[in-house]
């Protein structure tokens, strides 16, 4: 709980870029005709099938509309926000002060808004029968300290084969950050284009363990977390567990703005915050926003228009 509070309250601190006089977006990305009709959206890999949801939907509602999904990573996303080639950053971690910094001096104003939420998952394959794991666990796992199953119990599955996100992910950036400790990984990791990726992996290799959102776990089992041996395990497959803050790992996703969000940007980011909007979150296997995250968004709005 205290990881989504502080993102919350993160919100607040990483909005930055006042509203100037007839800003909204400065250059190619959010100026002129093209606005009116086309919004582009660039960024997380995790969220590219729930932003691909959204968009489908809202252009066959709308279909004069056209929204332009691609993916790349946060980082890629965040990257194309900074150099005013996009209306919108989809992320899986908050920017951070100097991608704003840059952003700022290149013009871009940027704004967040909270558009879901994901319980990122520790998956292994199904005959593991590995079932719940600590942060301190997972923290040697990854790190490498740790190196064979037996150490947790499962004697005969061998040395662990760990699958990374890559760096340019936003996922990559938070599991390192609140697991890691940002600690460097284990030497023989292998880095993966997507979470896809690590799924498909995950689905034939018995001793491999890997991280990725919870939207795509497929035919994997989802490891149970704990913050230590002393709490309980969680299971990110369970939304209680993710709205009353008990995963541990659960985290909010964001869409960063180039500018006010006016347009077809405001037009489609109603769409995404509406009820409609939170349905097909649950679709695309990740969970809706809270009523508190809905409120953070609501001042926001409140304070640029």
């Amino acid at each position: 709980m205290k990881k989504i509070l502080a993102a919350l309250i993160g919100v607040f601190i990483l909005v930055i870029g006042g509203v100037t006089a007839g800003c909204g977006g400065s250059g190619d990305a959010g100026s002129g005709d093209k606005r009116d009709t086309m919004v582009e959206i660039q960024g997380s890999d995790t969220m590219v099938n729930l932003n691909q949801n959204w968009a489908e939907n809202y252009m066959d509602e709308n279909p004069e509309k056209y929204i332009s999904v691609t993916g790349g990573g946060s980082g890629t996303g965040i990257a194309s926000l900074i150099n005013d080639d996009v209306d919108i950053a989809g992320s899986s971690r908050d920017m951070t002060e100097e991608e704003i910094g840059d952003a700022r001096e290149n013009d871009v104003d940027v704004y967040e808004f909270l558009v879901a939420q994901d319980g990122l998952a520790v998956g292994v394959h199904e005959d593991n029968p590995v079932e719940d794991l600590t942060f301190a666990e997972l923290k040697e796992i990854f790190t490498g300290t740790v190196t064979d199953w037996s150490d947790f119990g499962w004697d005969e599955g061998g040395e662990i084969t760990v699958y990374s996100r890559q760096s340019n992910s936003g996922t990559y950036v938070y599991f390192n950050e609140n697991v890691m400790d940002g600690e460097d990984w284990a030497d023989d990791a292998q880095f993966m284009s997507g979470s896809s990726a690590i799924n498909d992996a995950l689905n034939e290799d018995k001793s491999g363990i890997g991280y990725y959102g919870v939207g795509y776990v497929d035919g994997v089992k989802a490891i149970n977390v704990a913050y230590d041996e002393d709490s309980d395990y969680y299971t990110p497959l369970d939304a209680e567990n993710i709205n009353e803050g008990n995963y541990p790992i659960a985290r909010p996703l964001y869409f960063y703005t180039n500018g006010v969000p006016e347009g077809s940007v405001k037009e489609f980011l109603d769409f995404v915050l509406s009820d409609r909007g939170q349905e097909l979150v649950v679709d695309a296997g990740f969970y809706q926003m809270t009523p508190e995250m809905h409120e953070v968004n609501e001042e926001l709005f409140d304070e640029i228009y």
